[in-house]
């Protein structure tokens, strides 16, 4: 895939236009749309309600997997220790999956009608990144098939996607604040005893959210729940709605025996000056979203593989500069919401380099890097 094509790609999966919607699964043992057919997930169907944005475009076939993983076998094992457990757990995210996404906004606060529904799919491999005593980080990369007005399948699409940090009673913790700001702060011992932090990262390795929480484990699933987390609106709200500026609500992953799921309670959170908080109306509506990642059976994820391996490197490279950055400033306010200001195209383009000769000079992705996060006002 040329630059210019992958560029492409980005924005438009992104915007959510290459997406279609969720659907009722079909025999797990045969192949099945990578892009299920679209069902409602949303208010009662009286025939006022708009259909639910996302997208229209289909997904090859894929073949779920509906044996219990490997690792979930391993989670399962008597004897653990709690936090090796809890490691397991984190672990079992890895593998590949077909990936559907499914928002909807419960109830609108002074709307007329709630925002319409919104649905999603990709297909996308998990990898463990790093896995060390107290740390574990998983990348996430897309490699998606779309099918033509023709019936043909076309070309795979790769593309980062995020990443997610866990570690094991951490000494701090780095929070959004609203208005572009994220904010370092050192953690009480009764809020990391025995809690996991999870960190988001953006596709460009910019800082998204982060917030402690505690694993269950029962022999049906186990599951970790947040704390009310603050975060920066994602694209499929900001290139629809002006009205808030922040999510704040709950987070929880939930593995199973053969895949995972996430589930968001959101409620959308206007910032205002003002003190009356009844005049400012603070907050503009609430959702619920969940998006569930179902394991794929003998998928190939080829493409995906070669991008991870050849620019894994650079990427880690990202995510240290931004983690020294909170070190040493402690608070990072950028020049404008970050997935706005252009900062992925820099260093997807070096990436794209690296994929295509092989090839990765550590000075030289430094000084992109300095660059790139000073042009956004990460560095002082």
């Amino acid at each position: 895939m040329t630059r210019r094509s992958h560029a492409m790609f980005i924005a438009v999966w992104w915007l959510g236009w290459a997406a279609p919607a969720l659907a009722q699964v079909a025999a797990a043992t045969e192949p099945v749309p990578a892009a299920p057919a679209r069902y409602t997930f949303t208010w009662p169907l009286d025939g006022t309600n708009p259909k639910p944005r996302g997208g229209t475009t289909r997904g090859a076939p894929v073949t779920l997997d509906s044996e219990p993983s490997s690792a979930w076998r391993a989670l399962q094992q008597p004897g653990l220790s709690a936090p090796d457990r809890d490691r397991r757990a984190i672990v079992a995210m890895a593998g590949t999956y077909r990936v559907t996404f499914d928002f909807l906004e419960v109830v609108g606060f002074g709307a007329d009608r709630p925002a319409t529904p919104y649905q999603s799919w990709a297909t996308e491999k998990v990898y463990v990144d790093h896995d060390r005593p107290g740390f574990v980080s998983l990348v996430h990369i897309l490699e998606m098939r779309f099918v033509g007005t023709d019936g043909a399948v076309g070309e795979p699409m790769i593309t980062k996607h995020w990443r997610q940090d866990w570690t094991y009673e951490p000494e701090a913790i780095v929070e959004y604040k609203g208005r572009d700001r994220w904010q370092r702060r050192s953690l009480p011992d009764a809020e990391r005893r025995g809690a996991w932090l999870q960190t988001v990262y953006q596709v460009d390795e910019s800082p998204r959210y982060a917030s402690t929480g505690r694993w269950l484990h029962t022999p049906s699933f186990s599951t970790w729940l947040s704390a009310d987390t603050w975060r920066p609106l994602p694209r499929r709200e900001w290139s629809v709605r002006k009205d808030y500026q922040v999510l704040v609500g709950s987070n929880r992953h939930t593995i199973v025996p053969t895949g995972w799921l996430q589930e968001e309670n959101n409620l959308k959170t206007v910032l205002t000056e003002q003190r009356d908080v009844d005049v400012a109306r603070p907050y503009a509506g609430r959702e619920y979203g969940v998006v569930r990642y179902e394991r794929l059976r003998d998928a190939d994820f080829a493409g995906a593989d070669r991008y991870y391996a050849r620019t894994r490197e650079f990427w880690d490279q990202v995510r240290d500069s931004w983690t020294a950055a909170f070190a040493q400033q402690g608070t990072v306010t950028l020049r404008g919401p970050i997935d706005q200001l252009g900062l992925f195209a820099p260093l997807f383009a070096r990436a794209d380099e690296i994929q295509e000769n092989g090839k990765s000079d550590g000075r030289s992705n430094a000084a992109l890097i300095r660059s790139v996060l000073a042009d956004v006002g990460a560095l002082r």
